[in-house]
């Protein structure tokens, strides 16, 4: 496919030997189940006492392979690993650094198919998200090690003081911290590890990857594109494990010089407030959640609005941060986006994502699934109303299905009118197929509303030219879309939209995939020789 580039926004018409190229990995990967892989620590596999399996969600008799239930001393030999890997690693040449990151890259590249299954199987989300997942690691190694080389190492002459009988010299030196820990979610289980550490290694840095409990599968296999692009030992370690063990075992001042977590705000501030009890600050960096919201104007093109509020609201079944879980529509244009909206609901195929004609597939596991049952409930009781879905599927009873519901964690593509605009779900990430729309009378309301939330992660508008840069002006968030029928707030892709987010939704002010993101993984240092 050397004419195709696949990116979120490429993604809804690819060439036919993709797909044929997916079906013969996905038959490839079904037959390597069951298997039980071990922890990656300096460079070798580790098998714990305990294990646990790793089910799929679109069929939960699937047992897609056995991890290791990891515990403090395995945390403790994965960070030691990393420490005695940093002097080499952070002293060697960035240039060989790089080649050998562009090396892994090319390694994912070369097996994206066979991830991309993987992805599938093990999150539920379909093919095309699945190798958008991967594909996106590959360029967001690719990008950081742009970076750097674009910026020649981060190494800066400066000025030189005006000393009489004395030559001065200052130089910037942009300098890795040490250990860096990536601990990942499930639904970007490729692309929010492989970046964060992608970045911390191109820095100098070395890494211990922790992924979702949920998603060890794909982890795995980015830990292993790390190894066999020849990285020396100890330089990625990859460790499974519960969160409230394994994970707080591996959040410890004396061992971790940097920290990299996406996931929800809770978790993420609760790592904020461990590291702050550290005799010294450590750089870490939080990408937390959304609740990102759609302005629609009277002057809009609806179909375009339609499609692209759509893919962002049902793309991974709402398990995006940046999913489309808000709208905004004003009241001339209500009516009409409301009903193409249902109507495009009602053509979509829910099933078995690995399904070429699947667009929306499983949440995550049976606490998502729960609560759903639970917001749905509790929107029926507030006086909202279910444009469409508002409930769990089973059986084969949704229209266009594909297979049978009972043994997977399906849910009904909801939109939901009439929800009270003071009720608290227009503020709660529910992080689900589950989105609110309401009317407004101006587009100034619509912003008010929009901007009266936590978060300020991503978000979408859909209106003239003039009132796009209207908006670009007022929208508090990190990534903004005007007009885009590729996904009214989700598709960002490395140098082309940065990834980040404003408020509650992130910690740094700056976007990964962008220009100011590799140096939140460095320090500075300025040399001054005075001759």
């Amino acid at each position: 496919m050397p004419e195709f580039k696949l990116t979120y926004a490429t993604m809804f018409n690819p060439p036919e030997e993709l797909h044929t190229r997916f079906d013969e990995a996905l038959a490839k990967v079904k037959n390597s189940l069951g298997r039980d892989y071990g922890l990656i620590i300096d460079g070798k596999d580790v098998f714990a006492a305990e294990k646990f399996e790793d089910r799929s969600p679109i069929n939960t008799d699937w047992i897609l392979g056995v991890f290791q239930k990891g515990d403090q001393s395995h945390a403790r030999q994965a960070l030691a690993a990393a420490r005695k890997a940093f002097p080499m690693w952070s002293r060697m040449p960035w240039q060989a650094r790089l080649a050998l990151l562009r090396k892994a890259a090319d390694l994912i590249d070369a097996r994206l198919f066979e991830i991309g299954a993987t992805i599938s199987l093990e999150v539920g989300k379909n093919r095309m998200e699945a190798l958008g997942d991967i594909a996106e690691t590959a360029d967001l190694i690719r990008y950081s090690c742009d970076q750097m080389e674009k910026n020649d190492g981060y190494v800066v002459e400066m000025g030189k003081d005006p000393l009489v009988g004395y030559e001065s010299t200052n130089v910037s030196v942009l300098r890795p911290y040490g250990v860096w820990l990536v601990i990942s979610p499930f639904n970007f289980p490729a692309a929010l590890a492989g970046g964060p550490a992608g970045a911390a290694l191109a820095a100098g840095n070395t890494v211990v990857m922790k992924p979702a409990t949920d998603t060890p599968w794909v982890g795995r296999l980015l830990a292993e594109c790390f190894r066999d692009a020849g990285l020396p030992d100890g330089v990625v370690n990859y460790v499974t494990g519960p969160g409230r063990t394994l994970g707080q075992a591996l959040i410890t001042c004396q061992d971790v010089d940097g920290v990299t977590f996406t996931g929800s705000f809770d978790v993420g501030m609760g790592i904020f407030r461990d590291f702050s009890q550290c005799k010294w600050l450590r750089p870490v960096i939080l990408e937390l959640g959304g609740k990102n919201p759609v302005i629609v104007s009277r002057h809009a093109d609806l179909e375009r609005a339609a499609i692209g509020i759509l893919r962002s609201a049902f793309g991974l079944q709402g398990q995006k941060c940046s999913a489309a879980s808000r709208v905004y529509i004003e009241a001339p244009a209500y009516d009409e986006l409301t009903g193409q909206l249902k109507e495009l609901v009602e053509k979509l195929v829910i099933g078995d994502p690995t399904d070429r004609k699947v667009y929306t597939g499983p949440v995550i596991n049976q606490d998502s699934h729960n609560d759903f049952k639970n917001f749905t409930q509790e929107i029926s009781q507030s006086g909202g109303k279910f444009l469409t879905g508002g409930h769990i599927l089973s059986g084969g009873m949704y229209p266009r299905s594909t297979g049978v519901y009972d043994k997977g964690y399906f849910c009904a593509p909801t939109f939901v009118t009439g929800l009270p605009l003071n009720h608290r779900l227009w503020k709660h990430e529910m992080f689900l197929p589950i989105t609110t729309i309401a009317k407004v009378s101006s587009l100034d309301e619509a912003m008010q509303y929009a901007n009266d939330v936590d978060y300020g992660l991503t978000s979408g508008f859909y209106g003239s030219e003039e009132e796009a840069a209207w908006f670009f002006d007022n929208i508090q968030s990190g990534v903004a879309y005007a007009n885009r029928p590729q996904g009214a707030t989700t598709g960002a892709w490395p140098g082309f939209q940065p990834f980040g987010g404003w408020k509650a939704s992130g910690s740094s002010g700056k976007n990964a995939g962008g220009h100011y993101y590799l140096p939140l993984y460095l320090h500075e240092q300025i040399h001054t020789l005075i001759r």
